[in-house]
């Protein structure tokens, strides 16, 4: 009888999970504890530089290759979002920041890091702001990623994707991509760094700088070779580093 009884338990402690743990658990699903996001605001637009770690001009993901837009101004499309929660909730984005299903964020595959853009669901006539902060949807049929939240106050959780129209909100440094850099190495050592930064000025006539990067858990010293004016010269160098055998760094913006 006793094993009679804990088999019972197991049982309906089972059934239970089933039904109170949302589907999350094994793909992706609404928060564990959710919250009024009719009281979180837009995002708002401000003046921020482009994170040139997250805005490689070029890259590729599962075999296809894809290539920002190095200009934001009149950005305007129309398309299929869908949106993601609780599977990715603190995993860190493209701009290295924790995603939170509660921030009003977006994901893009051609938009630079950051965009402010205003999303209309067409099919409800909601609208928000949100701000660009990592890579996706990998889908061809979908242009857009919305934080859980973004896509609660756009109306869309329960069919999970809408048709958006995409409209860029530009900031006196959130609308072109102006200066393209070779991103030859990242380090948490300021003194690794230094070391890189010194070679490189030795056998380069480009310039060479360390740029700071401070994320939620460390500070990371990048080592760039630039800024290159244009986005053919920085190919050309970082062509002409992979032919001679060197390493030629990955090709970023910002």
């Amino acid at each position: 009888m006793r094993l009679q009884g804990r088999t019972l338990w197991l049982s309906i402690s089972l059934v239970l999970l089933s039904i109170f743990i949302p589907s999350a658990l094994a793909d992706d699903g609404p928060p564990l504890m959710d919250r009024d996001t009719s009281q979180i605001p837009d995002a708002k637009p401000q003046a921020l530089n482009y994170n040139s770690y997250a805005n490689q001009p070029i890259y590729s993901v599962n075999g296809q290759t894809y290539s920002l837009i190095s200009s934001t101004e009149g950005y305007s499309t129309t398309g299929t979002a869908s949106w993601y929660g609780q599977q990715f909730a603190e995993r860190y984005t493209a701009s290295g920041e924790p995603y939170d299903m509660f921030a009003m964020t977006a994901a893009s595959k051609t938009l630079p890091i950051p965009t402010f853009i205003s999303v209309s669901n067409l099919e409800n006539g909601r609208s928000i702001v949100v701000k660009v902060n990592d890579r996706g949807p990998f889908h061809s049929n979908r242009i857009l990623d919305l934080s859980y939240a973004a896509a609660k106050r756009l109306g869309m959780l329960q069919k999970g994707t809408a048709e958006v129209r995409i409209t860029a909100v530009n900031t006196p440094y959130n609308a072109q991509l102006k200066n393209f850099y070779l991103q030859m190495g990242t380090f948490q050592d300021w003194r690794n760094a230094e070391r890189l930064a010194k070679l490189l000025k030795n056998v380069l006539l480009a310039p060479v700088d360390i740029r700071n990067t401070p994320t939620a858990y460390a500070m990371y010293y990048r080592v760039r070779v630039g800024p290159l004016p244009t986005l053919d010269m920085a190919q050309s160098l970082h062509a002409q580093l992979r032919q001679a055998g060197l390493n030629p760094g990955i090709l970023v913006a910002g």
